[in-house]
This record gives structure tokens, sequence and C-alpha cells, in this order.
């Protein structure tokens, strides 16, 4: 049981339901299209670095536009600014190869991720605020997981639909608009966001610097591993296939760790579990350059380091909805979307630059610095939260 009467339990999982089918298939077409663009710009002759720097594009797309989605979706509605979002985002992945250019890629690039970064919002305080407290962090983790799913199979799909021509594309984008259905399906359930206290990024940031920093991080790390993975692999001796298919251990590592990292995020202190997960993400990170060596120790490596990365955003995502109360929670969600995505400007350009130059291994040294550059200020906000009870 969830909580309350019969009909507002089921109500409530039908909502919760619809909003995560909505981004696990829209997280199919977006794990799809993250690696075909990088090594279509490879084949195109971009370096390492210019590559990370239009996978940024991003992270400044929603950085300028996510603030304004609760705003938008208080005057127009939840769907209908999902149904807009969803749209968007599958015409644009259709537009990438027909443009001949690369430079006409960061704009259009732009656009796309002002969809994506629109319906991760949504998606989420539907699911937020849906959640009841006392199972947050097991119903994110129940989220993340089936997400994780979504991420595993879109490079497993371009495995199959190899990664010229139209096609690819084409595919991601109809299953980015198949994300539609489960939410015109429940559209009756969705939320209505409130105006909020007017409280701004910073504000959020001093009321649950853990949960809004987790974003950071893992915004830096999982596009930064999206993008350049890819291109760490073609330079150990992967082919082009291959390589994008260590994304897809990644992904899958993802659904192992996240409902059991929900459930420990409802019953033990979040920022000791986001501390624990961001050193052995380090640990895990150390230990690429010597796994490397074989193919083996290499993906046993990535599924199980991918998995526990991707811990940060649910015990975050959990941690922000425990802090913030419900007329702030769109808000706080948007703020946390905002530090996903600066984390994305960030990521892939370090990693890629890392790539560069230090080859191969500076992909490995870079994510060692992201998790590092996490874990240390962590280790002083776990201090001073002992000072009051826990999440």
């Amino acid at each position: 049981m969830l909580g309350g009467d019969a009909q507002n339990d089921r109500e409530r999982v039908a909502a919760i339901s619809a909003a995560i089918a909505c981004v696990a298939v829209v997280g199919i077409g977006l794990s799809l299209s993250i690696p075909l663009l990088s090594i279509e710009m490879e084949r195109r002759g971009a370096s390492s670095t210019l590559i990370g720097l239009n996978t940024a594009m991003a992270g400044i797309s929603s950085i300028c536009i996510v603030p304004f989605v609760p705003r938008i979706a208080s005057r127009i509605g939840v769907v209908p600014l999902l149904t807009l979002a969803v749209i968007v985002s599958a015409a644009c992945l259709v537009a990438f190869p027909l443009l001949p250019g690369i430079a006409a890629w960061f704009p259009l690039r732009f656009v796309f991720s002002a969809g994506l970064g629109a319906l991760f919002v949504l998606s989420e305080y539907w699911i937020n605020a849906a959640a009841p407290p006392e199972r947050r962090g097991l119903v994110l983790g129940i989220y993340t997981t089936v997400l994780a799913l979504g991420f595993a199979v879109g490079p497993l799909l371009l495995a199959l639909v190899g990664t010229m021509g139209p096609w690819p594309y084409v595919t991601g984008a109809g299953l980015v608009l198949a994300g539609l259905l489960p939410v015109l399906l429940a559209r009756g359930l969705s939320p209505t966001v409130e105006g909020g206290t007017g409280r701004g990024v910073f504000g959020y940031l001093r009321l649950a610097p853990a949960a809004l920093f987790a974003a950071l991080a893992y915004g830096a790390v999982e596009t930064g591993i999206f993008a350049i993975l890819p291109l760490y692999g073609l330079r150990i001796g992967y082919d082009a296939q291959g390589a994008a298919g260590l994304v897809s251990l990644i992904a899958l590592g993802n659904v192992l760790f996240q409902i059991p990292f929900g459930w420990l995020a409802d019953r033990f202190d979040r920022t000791l579990v986001l501390l624990g997960t961001s050193l052995g993400c380090a640990l895990g990170s150390a230990l690429i350059p010597v796994a490397s060596t074989s193919g083996t120790a290499l993906g046993i490596l990535l599924f199980l380091w991918g998995g526990l990365a991707g811990t940060l955003y649910t015990v975050g995502l959990a941690t922000l909805g425990a802090r913030v109360s419900a007329a702030d929670l769109a808000g706080a969600n948007a703020t946390f979307v905002v530090l996903y995505n600066v984390g994305l400007i960030l990521g892939p350009p370090v990693i890629g630059g890392g790539l560069d130059l230090m080859p191969p291994d500076g992909f490995a040294y870079a994510l060692l610095a992201l998790f590092l550059a996490y874990a240390i200020p962590l280790t002083g906000s776990l201090r001073r939260g002992r000072r009051r009870p826990p999440p």
C-alpha cells in the first residue's frame, strides 16, 4: 500500500506509472542520440574537445530554459507542456542528419535540449509530487531503474540499426514520440504546478546543497560518459559499434543499483549515502586504466561503477523532495535540473579535454577529479548535518 484509500492509491500508482513510462521511452531516444552524434562528429573530423563543447550545448540550453518551465506549466498545464516538449525534441532529432555542417548542430542541439529539459523537469515533478514521503526513495529508485533500462536500450538499438544514414535518427525520434502515449492516457491525473515562494536557485542551494550538488556532479559525469566513453573505446581499440556498446554497460549497471539505494535513502542519512557513493565512484574511476587491458575486466568495472554513479541522481532527488515544501517542489525540481545541466556544461569538455591531453587514460583521471570535487566538500556538509536530524 502506498497510503490512503484504495482509489487514491490506484490514482497515485497510475500517475507515477505514466510519468515514469514517458521519461523512460524518451531516455531510449536520448541515449541513442548522444553517442550517435559523438561518433558522427568524429567521423566528420571534429576533435574530442569540440564534441564535448557541442554536447555541453544541452546544459546551456537547460540553464536558459528550465527556470521558466514551472511558470509556463502553471499557466498552460503540465500535460500540454509535456506534449510540446516531446514534439520539439523528436523534430530536432530528425533534423540533425539533414544539416551538413557541424556549426548548425550547435543551435539545433540547444533547441533539442530545451525540449528534453522541460520533459525531465515536469516528469520528475510529477513523480515527486505523487510519491508518498515515506516511500519517496523507493519510488524514485523504481523511476531511475526504468529510466536506466531506457538508457541501456538506446545504445543497443544503435548497435542494431548502425550509425550511418538517417535510420538511427528516425528510430530515436519515433521512440521519443512514443513517450506521449502514457502521458495522454493519464492526463487527468497530472498535478497542478503551484506558484511557489519565490525562492531562487541560490535559495534552494542553501536549503539542500548535498542534493543539488549531487545533480551537478552526476550531470558532469553522466553526459560526459555518454559523449566521451565511445571515443575512449575507439582510442583503446574498439570499433564504432563496440565503443557505443560500452555505454550500454554503464546504463545496465544503473538498473542494478537504483532500487536498493532508493531503499537505503528512506532509512539512512542520505548525505552519508551520497558521500559513500561519490567515494566509491572515485575509486572506480581510478581503476579504469588498469581494467582497460582486459575486455572482461573493463566490462565488469563499467557495469558496477556506472550503476553506483547513477545512484547520485536517485538519492539526490529523494533528498530534495524531503527538504522542500509542496509549494516549492516544482521550483526545486527545476533547480535540480539546472544544476544537472551546469554539470553537463562542465563535464563533457573536461572529460573530452582530459582524453585529448593525456590519451587515453586522461578520460579516467578527469572522472576521478570530478567525483572528488563533489566528495570532499560533502564531508563538511555531513559533519554539519549531524547537528540536526537526517532528512
